[in-house]
């Protein structure tokens, strides 16, 4: 692995990561899905725009239509849209925390579901994973978190290791961007037909919520996935994906710095064993 492609992959995990805190600051001052919605939609249409400029097509071909639209609604819609809305009442960290673990996820189904070979330190990797998990939801229940927001986080992982699962023998090709943008509209179409007619549309305008929102939709929401591509097809999906074990780590620190949230010590200890077990899992499939 080289310089740059190390230096993608740091930069794509700490995009990915500092999306849920720039999302909580957000959903505290606007509707979650209504501002998700109008996120979608920008971010979606600068795509394109540039996409078009640069010679991309969206002729794109029937597999590659199925993966956008795939990945539009239960990625951006499903589970963007539920995090969304969790985060009205879950702190940032514990969203991230959640989300990270979708490479453990999408490991244990191939194990489980598709049969796939799996190493000795891999399945190590995901029962420690799973009792990092554990650690930390059986703390931040016992300390009274929101019960139905922590189920739409998970709610929501699901459907994006369902989403990655299903379309993970599909490339973009030539047409990164095309297809991030075109992601982005359908999850607009997704979120929006349940915002906009059942949400209060009151904001609460502040310097802070209008450079999240730029923040969020220029940042994790076009170039980290650009970023994720790009990685992809220079070092290939399994390598790519080690650098997932650093996102309960990014994500928590990020949340700490910019929110003041606090973590406990089987926080702290329940992030190490969920980082360890990612890096364990993904150094797996590299031997197997």
């Amino acid at each position: 692995m080289d310089l740059r492609a190390i230096l993608m992959g740091l930069a794509f995990a700490f995009m990915w990561s500092s999306a849920f805190t720039s999302a909580r600051i957000i959903v505290v001052d606007a509707p979650p899905l209504s501002a998700l919605a109008m996120r979608f939609l920008l971010s979606g249409l600068i795509s394109v725009i540039i996409a078009r400029a640069l010679g991309q097509s969206w002729h794109l071909s029937r597999k590659q239509w199925i993966a956008v639209v795939i990945f539009g609604i239960c990625q951006n819609g499903l589970y963007l849209g539920l995090n969304f809305v969790a985060m009205q009442t879950v702190e940032a960290s514990l969203a991230a925390i959640i989300a990270s673990t979708m490479p453990l996820l999408v490991a244990l189904a191939g194990w489980l579901i598709f049969r796939e070979r799996v190493g000795l330190l891999g399945i190590l990797g995901l029962f420690a994973g799973i009792a990092g998990v554990g650690l930390i939801m059986g703390t931040r229940i016992s300390l009274g978190v929101d019960v139905m927001g922590l189920l739409y986080c998970g709610i929501g992982v699901l459907a994006l290791t369902f989403a990655t699962l299903a379309v993970r023998t599909v490339a973009a090709g030539e047409n990164v961007l095309m297809a991030v943008g075109l992601q982005m509209l359908v999850g607009f179409v997704a979120v929006a037909i349940i915002g906009f007619p059942t949400e209060d549309l009151t904001v609460t305008w502040s310097w802070q919520l209008v450079a999240a929102f730029i923040y969020t939709t220029l940042v994790p929401g076009i170039l980290a996935t650009v970023v994720w591509f790009h990685l992809v097809g220079r070092i290939g999906a399994v390598r790519a994906s080690t650098f997932h074990f650093l996102n309960p780590f990014l994500g928590v620190a990020v949340a700490a710095v910019l929110l003041g949230e606090s973590l406990g010590l089987m926080d702290i200890i329940g992030v190490a064993v969920i980082a360890g077990g990612i890096l364990a899992v993904q150094l797996s499939k590299q031997t197997v």
